[in-house]
This record gives structure tokens, sequence and C-alpha cells, in this order.
């Protein structure tokens, strides 16, 4: 039997922090750099901050969007459209950058990390 490993929460920081359809980066404990998204209706995404195109650690300077009902953010290096819920890229499927869970917790947003 395989134990599942616990989700510990990391207090990132107020949800005001964050402008409306925005992203800051965040630098994790461990070293890990994560883009979070604010969107004009107050939902929070993560994604791993390496636009995997280019090598740069750009993706929360991209601009939110929706493509057909998706919530996106464009790169700012060559602007391929990554999916906030899931971190796959709507320009190349074969393509994505890691997804972490958040959550909003007496407005102060919470990253999980496994």
């Amino acid at each position: 039997m395989t134990a599942l490993a616990e989700t510990v929460w990391v207090e990132l920081c107020p949800l005001e922090s964050i402008a409306r359809e925005q992203g800051v980066a965040a630098l994790l404990p461990d070293g890990t750099q994560v883009a979070v998204f604010r969107t004009h209706d107050d939902a929070v995404y993560a994604l791993g901050n390496q636009d995997p195109f280019s090598g740069a650690w750009v993706l929360s300077r991209g601009i939110l969007g929706d493509i057909a009902g998706v919530p996106v953010v464009a790169s700012p290096m060559h602007k391929q459209h990554f999916d906030l819920r899931t971190g796959v890229c709507v320009d190349d499927e074969t393509v994505s950058v890691p997804t972490y869970p958040v959550r909003v917790v007496d407005a102060t947003i919470l990253l999980g990390q496994t």
C-alpha cells in the first residue's frame, strides 16, 4: 500500500496584494518559482513560472485572458497560451507547465505542496 503525500499549505500573500487580471512571482521555501494569478472574478491560479518554450522565468508577467471560456495566460516571450486550470499549452497540447493547488482563507492566498 502506497502512502499518499500530505498537502502542506504555504502562506503566500494577502489576496489584495495581487491586482485583478495580474500575476506575481513567488519563491517557495524549497526554491520553486511559481506564478500566481488573480482573475477579474477573484479566482486564483498558480503555475510554474518558467516558460517551457524560451526557458525564461516570466509567466507571472503574462497577459491574462480567455479563449473559448478557458482562462489562460499568454507568455510574454512568444505569446503561447497556457490554461490556468491545467497548465496545458492551448497552442501546443504536448507542452505544459506544473500547476499548484491554491485556496484563499481569511483573504490570504495559500499554495499547496505535496
